[in-house]
């Protein structure tokens, strides 16, 4: 019973199955058998589940001929059988019973190893299966030790999580036996154990808060759409209401901002801005900025880029702190933010259409009147020009059925001269053709790429999206624009991969056949 008592015992410490740590002192007591017998042996113990008694057995097959004879220790023929089971059969085992093992220093030792070893093994599995389905869950814990800023937290005496110090909150000063809480982002089976990496700093962490702080977040009836946060100093949270007459905004402030006031104080004091989310990109960005008032938002849903004008005296406000508020509001809503004030707005206003009008002026020979009316119409390109059929741009104030006619002519004798310019600055700089064929560049940004020495489609595939803004310049592509183009550049690789393999299966095939 004492063996079973001990099972119990430690079975209730690790949390795990009582099968499990008498199977593992099943397997220490074989391992001790077979030292004692001999490694070659079949040695099998069991252990009675009422008495706690220890069967010790020797087990050896019985073979149907000699030739079959892989290990003559634990193995028998057919004829050496009989001798001692007169009515053995090829295929069964005859079995003798062994004294009960008296267990010596070293055999101890090694038995405890084994029984510890699967007990590990087992508390391991138990800890990955109960924790593998609570990635995104608030967990609470007490900080066990801190090691160079990496915090190990001990979850209920149940399991180990690492908070590294990136996941933390800056500045925030932990020390043993402090309580925590914290969101399970990732947990990773691993030889040595699970891994359980814990995070104070992660958006979703706060998005959980609240959801503790907020019965309306629980129950479903007001959506946290989007979080963004500056760990220790600032976040930004949208949220919508499912029911009309619930202020979303509100309920999450609470009463004399309560709720709010609970999240903010689990934080160290981080501020935090609750916003109300809007499908219209508008009037969400208008929101995600506040403080600051905006009088005007211009939008290049092509690019996800915006331009937000502001009065002079809120850009610092718009901004904020080391570009802070714009910051938020751009991880807030996915967008680009450009801020400038409303004077800078009239200036580039300006320049643009001084810029727009010389370029029209100067490829379709035509005076500033006419330039002008192009510009205020909208017209960015030549192009546009060229492809517009005639009946609108007869609509244009001023302009009859031979003046459209005769600026589409001239814009395409312009474009006809840039393409032939194009196709000799191609000869000169060996670009190849790939390459000025390639997505999501204009003609001029694959001539900049031939003369910094970007030639083939290879080449271009080769860059990192850094690399490519670095050279065609910020104002002229994104990041995000960047990283498509080289993606598109490299469908080719794996697509020649694709066609090679059903290649060399043909050839392997031919040969077969041959």
């Amino acid at each position: 019973m004492e063996l079973l008592q001990v099972a119990d015992t430690v079975a209730r410490e690790k949390n795990i199955d009582r099968e499990i740590v008498i199977k593992a002192m099943e397997e220490a007591i074989q391992k001790a058998g077979r030292s004692k017998y001999g490694y070659e042996q079949d040695i099998r113990a069991e252990i009675d589940r009422k008495s706690g008694m220890i069967n010790l057995k020797r087990y050896r097959e019985v073979l149907a001929s000699p030739e079959l004879m892989e290990n003559e220790v634990a193995q028998l023929t057919l004829e050496e059988a009989r001798k001692i089971k007169p009515d053995a059969e090829p295929g069964e085992f005859l079995i003798d019973d062994l004294p009960p093992l008296d267990f010596g220093r070293i055999a101890a030792q090694t038995a405890k190893q084994v029984i510890m070893q699967k007990v590990r093994e087992a508390e391991r599995a138990r800890q990955y299966e109960e924790f593998k389905d609570r990635v995104g869950e608030i967990i609470n814990g007490v900080v066990k030790r801190v090691e160079y800023g990496n915090v190990i937290v001990d979850i209920q005496g149940r399991a180990e999580g690492l908070l590294r110090r990136d996941e933390s909150i800056p500045r925030e000063s932990l020390n043993t036996g402090d309580r925590i809480r914290a969101i399970v982002y990732e947990v990773r089976e691993e030889p040595r154990g699970p891994q359980i990496f814990l995070s104070r700093s992660h958006p979703e962490f706060m998005a959980k808060l609240f959801m503790q702080e907020v019965p309306e977040i629980y129950d479903g009836i007001i959506e946290i759409k989007r979080v963004a946060r500056d760990p220790g100093s600032r976040a930004k949270i949208a949220v919508i209401s499912r029911d009309n007459s619930i202020d979303p905004v509100g309920a999450c402030v609470g009463m004399r901002g309560s709720r709010v006031q609970a999240v903010v104080g689990e934080l160290h004091g981080e501020k935090i801005d609750i916003i109300p989310w809007s499908e219209d990109i508008a009037t969400f960005v208008v929101s995600a900025l506040q403080p600051a008032t905006v009088t005007k938002v211009v939008l290049d849903e092509e690019r996800k880029r915006m331009d937000v004008v502001v009065p002079d005296e809120q850009l610092s406000l718009a901004i904020g702190r080391r570009g802070q508020n714009v910051r938020l509001a751009s991880m807030l809503t996915g967008w680009d933010i450009d801020i400038m004030t409303e004077a800078e707005e009239s200036q580039r206003r300006a320049d643009e259409f001084k810029t727009r009008s010389a370029l029209f002026i100067e490829a379709l020979d035509v005076d500033d009147v006419i330039a002008h009316l192009l510009v205020a119409e909208g017209f960015t390109k030549v192009q546009e020009i060229a492809e517009t059929p005639i009946d609108e741009l007869n609509e244009i104030e001023g302009f009859e059925n031979e003046i459209s006619t005769e600026l589409q002519r001239r814009a395409l004798v312009w474009l006809k001269q840039k393409e032939e310019e194009l196709k000799v600055k191609q000869s000169e700089l060996g670009i190849s053709d790939d390459l000025m064929t390639a997505e999501g560049l204009l003609p001029s940004q694959i001539i900049k790429l031939g003369e910094n020495e970007i030639k083939t489609l290879d080449d271009l595939a080769d860059l990192s999206g850094d690399e490519l803004v670095e050279i065609l310049g910020a104002e002229s592509i994104t990041h995000v624009e960047a990283n498509a183009v080289i993606m598109k550049a490299r469908a080719h690789w794996f697509a020649d991969e694709e066609n090679e393999q059903p290649s060399e299966q043909s050839e392997a095939q031919e040969e077969l056949n041959g």
